[in-house]
């Protein structure tokens, strides 16, 4: 049995990609459950002119801290967090030589957070990123003096040319060597015009990066315990910190984001197929347990856990389908600029058609209206920008998988009683309708900062925009009455016949 505040006790803690998503809320989990960790350090960039020092008090100010710096003030909370200078798309993480050493003599674990996870994202990054980054952590992991566990933040859909995945490691299907080398010889045209072969059954740079990324870890197991841990698409907090906590605005927390304001009103999904969502804090206690597990058993091989949903408690949207609005209404924003009705729609053509009614008219004259006012007109370039990354995003929008999760329902069984609760990795007891219901509010004052004092006023609000929507479509309706009519040379009395169908075409597209 595993007792993972025992062995997080007292030791020396490296995490990159530490102001991510994952890291951040990794961290907020070491702080909270083992007060007695040792220095926790952070491999952070300087970003937009701050220094490490600055990016460091700026992550303190996170929302994930929120009730721990309710209980104690930041300086003792964040006493033992270390910011490191560095950067893992540099040689030797771009660290200096005094933070080197620092590291190489007091670090116990490392978990390798740090990505590049734009699908969009050209060769040279995602290779630089995700590939040589990888194998950076891992030349400074052979050199630390005292090193227990490695634990790799990968992903699900490295695999994506496989429907049903296993959690071992699949063979590659290009030398990395020749890609690296490949890539560092030809233009970015050139790139462009190889990469479908390049990619093979990747569907992009990001996937068979990852995938790489995997077999660099792989090449460690004989030199200290190594884990990999594969997500699928994170999303925000199912219990801790808070329920339906997130900073990101990836998957579908983003999509209730917009919807919450009354921008997005369609959603391109396939209602009966199964998609693989996880929250994030049960990400966060898979790393935990996975780098507690293989250092206590002193693994000898590679540990693989999938940490997915679709085997073991499978998500639909037709679950929450007819409930998605009743929450938006619930939890409306003060700052909505129209009536949340968001519907889904089974193909990317479909969702084009309607988009261009309720995404890019309105677009064009709220944008409009923001120049006029002296606002910022930004919906046009939000859905160009929607509508470009629909063709990279479409194998993940219309394609199931189902990732085996079976050494991760056995890593629960490795937990102590008492930390069941504290490092749960099983979700079968996840109800995924109270789940959004909990995503929904978090995304509402975590995403687009709206108070929850403000609800009252919000639903106000909501109200009148019901109204003013209402409105809207009935005049909409009658305008093409009268139109039709026109065109007919008839009155409208006449052409009333006409107007049920057409009202009926014009309701089922907006």
């Amino acid at each position: 049995m595993g007792n993972v505040k025992q062995f997080y006790s007292g030791k020396n803690i490296f995490i990159t990609g530490a102001t991510g998503f994952v890291g951040v809320c990794l961290l907020e989990k070491i702080l909270r459950t083992i007060p007695d960790h040792g220095d926790i350090y952070l491999l952070m960039r300087p970003k937009f002119g701050k220094q490490i020092s600055e990016r460091l008090e700026e992550l303190q100010k996170n929302s994930v801290f929120i009730t721990l710096l309710k209980e104690q003030p930041a300086a003792k909370l964040f006493e033992k967090v270390k910011p490191i200078a560095g950067d893992v798309g540099q040689e030797n993480l771009g660290l200096s030589d005094t933070d080197r050493n620092i590291l190489l003599q007091n670090v116990n674990v490392i978990f390798h957070s740090a990505a590049s996870l734009d699908f969009g994202d050209p060769f040279q990054t995602s290779i630089n990123i995700n590939l040589l980054g990888t194998r950076r952590v891992t030349e400074l992991a052979k050199q630390c003096s005292n090193l227990k566990a490695l634990v790799h933040v990968s992903s699900a859909y490295v695999n994506a040319f496989k429907l049903e995945v296993d959690e071992i490691l699949y063979p590659l299907t290009k030398d990395p060597e020749e890609l690296i080398d490949l890539v560092s010889k030809l233009s970015p045209e050139e790139i462009e015009v190889k990469t479908p072969e390049i990619l093979g059954d990747h569907p992009n740079s990001y996937t068979i990066t990852k995938h790489m990324a995997e077999h660099e870890i792989k090449k460690c197991e004989n030199l200290f315990p190594c884990a990999i841990v594969r997500p699928s698409m994170i999303v925000g907090a199912w219990k801790e910190p808070i329920p339906g906590w997130t900073v990101s605005k990836n998957g579908p927390q983003g999509f209730i984001m917009g919807a919450s304001k009354g921008v997005i009103r369609r959603l391109p999904v396939a209602k009966e197929l199964v998609y693989d969502y996880i929250p994030v804090d049960i990400v966060v206690n898979n790393l935990l347990l996975a780098g507690c597990y293989v250092a206590i058993t002193n693994a000898k091989q590679l540990e693989i856990y999938h940490c997915t949903s679709s085997t073991r408690n499978p998500f639909r949207w037709n679950a929450i389908e007819q409930s998605i609005n009743n929450y938006l209404h619930k939890y409306p924003l003060i700052s909505a600029v129209w009536y949340p009705n968001l519907k889904l729609v089974n193909s990317i053509t479909y969702y084009k058609i309607s988009a261009f009614f309720v995404h890019i008219l309105p677009a064009i004259l709220l944008d409009a209206v923001a120049l006029v006012t002296g606002g910022r007109p930004i919906l046009m370039k939000l859905h160009r920008n929607v509508n470009s990354s629909l063709n990279r995003l479409s194998k993940f929008i219309f394609t199931e998988w189902k990732f085996s999760a079976k050494k991760t329902d056995a890593l629960q069984k490795f937990l102590k009683d008492d930390e069941q609760d504290v490092y749960n990795v099983d979700i079968s007891n996840l109800i995924w309708p109270v789940y959004f219901n909990d995503l929904t509010l978090g995304a509402r004052v975590y995403l687009s900062k709206d108070s929850e004092k403000t609800l009252d006023a919000a639903r106000r609000k909501d109200k009148m925009l019901f109204i003013a929507h209402a409105i809207l479509r009935i005049g909409v309706v009658v305008l093409m009455w009268y139109l039709f009519s026109s065109l007919l040379g008839v009155g409208m009395r006449r052409s009333w016949p006409f107007l049920i169908p057409m009202g009926i075409a014009y309701l089922a597209i907006v």
